[in-house]
């Protein structure tokens, strides 16, 4: 018997629990009845919720139950079948009272589980070991019983339940398995989920082996210049068609931003960036990696059996109701093909531009830039610090019925039917510049440049500008200012680079400050002249990590944008031999305020955070 089942008789007065007798064995089961008297307790609903609960929660539980047949016994429901109290509370959608939060279902889990004397913990998929959570108990059983391992240390299975009451099935399995046990209570979602996610892929995975039977790869280069071997299954494979569904279905839960597939001596790593940070995910039998890469290539339309050269492309699905793009990119390295698929979601690529981080002036200022009928406008910043979705942003604020907008891209992050986008293709000599040199007879009037590499796109992009064309690109420069001395490297003439440009902006990624787990410290001295701070107290915030975090205390990113403008003072500045020295004070004399400035700023208001400050702009 565990801790927490030793205050179990010590709660039965705070729950009300009632109970039904199955042949000898005394089953104790929470009620809808038992947590609306313990919310109205603890004051999470008033008493009007409570007894709107008690009138309305059988047949608000039969309504989330009527997917199960009325004929079918009871003795043959599985739990993962029936919404739990707290889901049937959480779905009345109150409000608690004093408060405006929602009374979700995780709340009300956590306070179920102070009054019974058990840990609560909000499941976090991103934590758990695919075997932990596999191997220990069957899936049927952990459906039929709603429980589910997720940790396995010094001979322990902590085990996450669903009823903190329902104590049969960990006494079936101390018995059955000869292990010792702790129980913890999760949510019905969240354990629900994880029985879906963690044992379909798994399942998928190991369906797949043994069609293949224990057969591996050489584990070395020659590997990447043979043709398939016996033991390869096909990309057709139902397993494996399953175990990619499952594999992408997880990340667009999660929220990554990228799959990376990396296959390793002896395993295939699978992991995701989520928020900027790659966490490891799962890891795969070596001889699956083939397959699943195959998989992904024929979905993506790339040549499968050519394994020795990079290759990308895209695949277009579908997730709660909306469109979502993945791109792929294969490369060969060591032990085989590493597949990277970056995953696009419209509602994050396309957004309003007053929303992804700008401040007041730098908002005004960019938006004078792009309302220009003509002149270059370019976004620098390194990989990664979202440039692709300021300039969608953009192409989406500007576009209209009355507008002709061509991008050129390599490759085409997103298709948006509002655009004519053009994909640059190497092979076939159709690169930024070829395009750029025809494409003014195609009427255009907003070009979108993917990026700025050599001298003949630059100039190309300057006629465009010249000509009377709008033209939005991207550079790679740390800053604004020095975006300038890289058009002078390229070969651009002082006098075009005056005449053509409308202004620059660089850009940053921050991650920002969990709004559920935020605390208020005191900047130190240290901290003040590494930040070149004036001695005083400024208060901050951080993010002491929780579950909505998973223990990061960061959750989402905010943009910081240096914008240069090309005023008179800075114009006259630039020459073929200008001085950097000389720029940067005419920029700063005209306003422009650096990215670690703008970062400071982001960390006062209470965004983000010294550490995110130095990580980003060092």
């Amino acid at each position: 018997m565990t801790h927490s089942d030793k205050h179990h008789k010590k709660n039965q007065n705070v729950l009300d629990k009632r109970s039904s007798t199955n042949g000898n064995t005394h089953k104790q089961m929470l009620t809808v009845k038992d947590v609306a008297k313990l919310l109205n307790q603890r004051s999470r609903i008033s008493d009007e919720q409570h007894k709107l609960i008690l009138d309305r929660g059988e047949a608000q539980a039969a309504r989330l139950n009527s997917h199960i047949p009325a004929n079918l016994a009871k003795k043959d429901i599985y739990l993962a079948e029936l919404a739990s109290p707290a889901q049937v509370i959480a779905s009345f959608n109150f409000e608690i009272p004093a408060t405006h939060k929602k009374l979700t279902e995780d709340t009300i889990t956590e306070l179920i589980s102070q009054a019974a004397g058990i840990e609560y913990l909000k499941i976090d998929p991103l934590k758990l070991e695919l075997d932990v959570v596999t191997d220990q108990i069957p899936r049927a059983f952990a459906l039929k019983n709603l429980v589910v391992p997720i940790d396995e240390q010094e001979g322990v299975v902590t085990i996450a339940v669903a009823d903190p009451f329902n104590i049969r099935p960990i006494e079936d399995l101390q018995h059955a398995l000869g292990i010792k046990i702790k129980r913890i209570l999760a949510s019905r979602s969240d354990i629900l989920k994880l029985l879906e996610e963690f044992f379909g892929f798994q399942a998928s995975v190991r369906a797949a082996q043994v069609e293949m039977g224990l057969g591996s790869e050489l584990s070395n280069l020659e590997q990447l210049f043979k043709m398939r071997g016996r033991d390869e299954v096909e990309s057709s494979d139902k397993h494996i068609i399953s175990a990619v569904e499952f594999l992408l279905k997880y990340a667009f839960d999660q929220r990554a931003s990228d799959i990376h597939i990396e296959p390793k001596r002896e395993k295939s790593m699978i992991r995701f960036r989520v928020d900027g940070v790659l966490h490891n995910i799962h890891t795969v039998p070596r001889n699956l990696h083939p397959a699943i890469v195959s998989r992904l290539k024929l979905l993506a339309r790339l040549d499968v059996a050519e394994k020795r050269r990079p290759q990308d492309g895209r695949i277009k699905t579908e997730h709660l109701g909306k469109d979502i793009e993945l791109r792929v990119s294969s490369l060969p390295v060591a032990f085989g093909e590493k597949v990277v698929i970056r995953i696009f979601d419209p509602e994050i690529l396309m957004q309003k531009l007053d929303r992804i981080g700008f401040y007041k002036r730098e908002y005004l200022l960019y938006s004078s830039f792009i309302k220009k009928p003509n002149g270059i406008v370019l976004v620098t910043g390194p990989t990664g610090s979202g440039k692709t979705t300021t300039l969608y942003s953009t192409l989406k604020t500007i576009s209209s019925p009355e507008i002709n907008i061509v991008t050129i891209e390599d490759p085409i992050e997103m298709v948006m039917e509002d655009f004519n986008q053009v994909g640059v293709q190497q092979a076939i000599d159709v690169t930024f510049s070829t395009v750029l040199r025809n494409i003014l007879r195609q009427d255009p009037d907003v070009l979108m440049v993917g990026e700025i590499r050599d001298q003949e796109t630059a100039t190309n992009a300057v006629q465009a500008a010249l000509t009377g064309h709008l033209v939005l690109s991207t550079l790679h420069t740390n800053d604004a200012p020095s975006s300038i001395t890289r058009l002078l490297d390229i070969g651009v003439p002082a006098f075009l680079i005056t005449s053509t440009i409308n202004g620059i902006i660089a850009q940053r990624l921050l991650r920002k400050v969990c709004q559920e787990c935020k605390y208020e410290r005191l900047l130190t001295n240290d901290e003040m002249v590494y930040l070149n701070l004036p001695k005083k107290e400024y208060t901050v915030w951080e993010g002491k990590g929780c579950d909505a975090c998973r223990g990061t205390g960061f959750k989402g990113r905010t943009g910081i944008f240096e914008v240069l403008e090309f005023t008179d003072r800075l114009k006259a500045t630039i020459t073929d031999h200008t001085d950097m020295a000389d720029v940067y004070a005419a920029a700063k004399a005209d306003g422009l305020i650096p990215l670690r400035e703008l970062a400071i700023q982001k960390m006062l208001g209470g965004h983000t955070t010294f550490s995110e400050i130095v990580s980003v702009t060092g």
